[in-house]
């Protein structure tokens, strides 16, 4: 008997036994090298190696192409032999459980046979990785989150997925889908069912599928071609409760932050900005700050303390006076309570300012886009701009309205109006492009005067080597 009928009598395809064998004593090979000494196509290749990754006889490296890899055959061997026999002792007990009248728990498993249980396969092609999407569609049972990025929805709408997707939700899955909204695909949204919630975010670019708290599909990459065939696109089909729940940990922190799609759906319907603006209100211990507005001085008890009626009527005098007082309305109450109205306009002042540029956005050049911002900024009656490009280019803010931080009852409208200039600039020239923006006094003896120093990084010339 040799290893290929040895590896058949364990339990492989004669196909996956002359696979294994071949890549013992091969470093690594990619699958169309494979197949070409298998004598058979790619396709069928890719089906052998997906299994043997599945069940953990094979490695692959997340290169283009894919490379794959085993150890020698008596260590395969010797790993798929221990996979059986704990595989039927499970099944055994399981079954010893059954007979003696008890329910078979198969939860029993600790962390550690979590993480030995973990499986993962790869999947090579758009075709066979929405096959993969439609069947955790159909299997899955309470949860279904879609990562689309920029252009998944054009992709699953031309596939078998769709249909599940829409399916899924109307069986009661609650189907979620996050995506990077385009123009070009805003109509293909229309195919989801209205049971499918969809929410637009600008951090997540990648695709992928999570089901219940259980399975993950991670491309690997997609074609960038976004109407191509995909046949070079890979992902990997990950099952493992470990990973399953930090991704859905991840996915939910995004989906918080994201915007529902009617709002984000007009950016391109009807070209403003509408999505909800979410403002720090203040920091530090809140219930701290309420104490001290009612002016309650004494420390909360550790443990049950006598009721005294003399002492309660006097505090509650006392915190009645306080709290009237708060009624004023004035800013000043406000701050007492820990609502900080300079950061709250100042993000106002910003979000407007984003909408600005939006509005301004088909205006190319750096100082025709300047030029118009200074046109409505003294329109408006905000103030003066001027700028300059001595040593570099900058932005002299002249605001209308003073600073007077000295004056806590004020109304701080200096804020809004500095934060829609630098709004304005952080639009158009986000922390991650090749500009830089600095923010400082122009002058301390006149503290309503700003200056954003504006770095152009790709026009700086490189130094001379020394």
């Amino acid at each position: 008997m040799n290893w290929i009928e040895l590896f058949q009598d364990a339990g492989l395809s004669e196909r996956e036994a002359r696979s294994v064998v071949i890549l013992s004593s091969s470093k690594e090979l990619k699958a169309s090298e494979l197949a070409k000494q298998l004598g058979t196509n790619r396709l069928d290749a890719y089906n052998s190696l997906s299994r043997l990754t599945e069940i953990g006889l094979v490695s692959v490296t997340a290169d283009r192409p894919m490379r794959f890899s085993c150890s020698s055959l008596p260590v395969l061997f010797k790993r798929l032999i221990k996979d059986q026999r704990e595989r039927i002792d499970r099944t055994s007990q399981a079954f010893d459980k059954l007979m003696s009248g008890a329910n078979p728990d198969f939860a029993e498993d600790d962390s550690s046979s979590l993480e030995t249980n973990a499986k993962f396969a790869v999947l090579k092609g758009r075709e066979h990785i929405h096959k993969k999407i439609a069947d955790f569609s159909e299997n899955a049972e309470e949860r279904l989150t879609l990562l689309l990025g920029r252009f998944g929805i054009l992709h699953l709408c031309r596939s078998s997925g769709l249909d599940e997707v829409n399916s899924a939700a109307k069986r009661g899955v609650v189907v979620t889908v996050l995506a990077q909204l385009d123009r070009r695909t805003l109509r293909f949204f229309d195919q989801l069912d209205e049971l499918v919630e969809v929410r637009h975010t600008d951090e997540i670019s990648s695709l992928g599928v999570l089901q219940d708290s259980a399975n993950v599909i991670q491309f690997l990459h997609v074609e960038e071609n976004p109407v191509g065939r995909g046949r070079e696109d890979a992902a990997l089909v990950i099952s493992s409760d470990v990973f399953s729940s930090s991704h859905s940990d991840f996915v939910s922190a995004i989906w918080n932050e994201a915007v529902d799609f009617d709002s984000a759906k007009k950016r391109f319907t009807e070209e403003r900005i509408v999505d909800p603006l979410r403002l720090t209100v203040g920091k530090g211990s809140f219930l701290d700050q309420f104490r001290d507005a009612l002016e309650v001085s004494t420390e909360l008890p550790d443990k049950d303390t006598p009721f005294n009626p003399e002492s309660f009527l006097a505090s509650t005098k006392g915190i009645n006076q306080a709290r009237s007082a708060l009624q004023d309305g004035t800013v000043l109450s406000l701050n007492q309570l820990g609502i900080d109205i300079g950061t709250m306009l100042r993000q106002v002042g910003q979000r407007i300012g984003e909408e600005l540029t939006f509005s301004l956005r088909k205006i190319d050049g750096h100082v025709e886009f300047l030029s118009e911002l200074m046109d409505w900024w003294e329109h408006a009656g905000l103030g003066e701009l001027d700028y300059d490009s001595d040593p570099f280019f900058h932005i002299i803010v002249n605001l209308a309205h003073p600073v007077s931080s000295q004056e806590k009852d004020v109304l701080p409208l200096w804020e809004l109006d500095d934060g829609i200039i630098e709004g304005a600039l952080l639009a158009r020239y986000p922390v991650d492009g090749n500009v830089r923006i600095r923010r400082e006094p122009q002058d301390k003896n006149a503290p309503s005067t700003f200056r954003y120093t504006l770095i152009f990084i790709e026009d700086q010339e490189p130094e001379d080597d020394e």
